[in-house]
């Protein structure tokens, strides 16, 4: 006959630890969601990572460009200054021409042009703006400016084109093409270079593709000595 067993022992054969039972409910507070939650972190990480490196492929360009500049924009800002008229008076006159700019950027001129090239005295309007038509690049100086200045402003003269001291300029330097002009504050102003790069190719100039070869180097028009010039 089996003896029941005793309160003490059917103590001892009580589980302490949870239970191995699958269906056995959770005990509160135990860290079954944890191996879940691990595996999503890399899911996260890698998400966060791309879309840093997306904001960043798109933030690129615009970084870029604060710190560059579009360079249309300031090379448009560069050439702000240039003034621009339309002249449709192109007529050949061997009369004094009362011009409105300073120098004159168009009109009405006299029949011969000058001669490519550097002068070193003012030559005479009505034949400057005749080398205008043609294309030519003319740039004035302040007789002032010093023998250095003018070296270096003559080192920059396109070969389409002529050089000349004037008295009465709005600036140190002006340069003009047919129907556009810039006043500039001296031989280094950066602008000079984008003025030349943007007009000295004659693109404004009624006889595009003309040029101020076969002039008259007389600076106040002269009739040229030298035969076969076609001024």
């Amino acid at each position: 006959m089996s003896e029941t067993p005793g309160p003490d022992e059917a103590r001892t054969g009580d589980s302490e630890g949870p239970s191995d039972d699958p269906g056995a409910s959770p005990v509160p507070g135990s860290t079954h969601s944890e191996p879940e939650r691990n595996t999503r972190l890399p899911l996260v990480l890698a998400t966060a990572g791309a879309v840093a490196v997306l904001a960043a492929a798109l933030l690129a360009p615009l970084v870029d460009k604060a710190l560059r500049g579009d360079e249309v924009a300031q090379r448009a800002l560069d050439l702000s200054l240039v003034e621009t008229w339309e002249i449709a008076d192109r007529s050949h006159t061997t009369e004094d021409v009362h011009y409105p700019q300073t120098p004159p950027a168009g009109g009405p001129h006299a029949p011969i042009w000058l001669a490519c090239g550097v002068y070193e005295e003012p030559v005479r309007d009505e034949n400057a703006v005749h080398d205008l038509e043609h294309g030519t690049v003319w740039i004035t100086h302040d007789p002032d400016l010093s023998a250095d200045d003018v070296e270096r402003l003559a080192a920059q003269l396109p070969d389409n084109g002529i050089m000349s001291p004037r008295e009465g300029l709005p600036s140190a330097v002006v340069v003009t093409v047919w129907g556009a002009q810039l006043q500039l504050d001296g031989p280094d102003d950066e602008r000079l270079g984008l003025f030349l790069e943007e007009y000295a190719d004659g693109h404004t100039a009624p006889e595009f593709g003309v040029t101020c070869q076969g002039g008259t180097p007389d600076p106040q028009g002269g009739p040229p000595e030298e035969e076969g010039t076609n001024a």
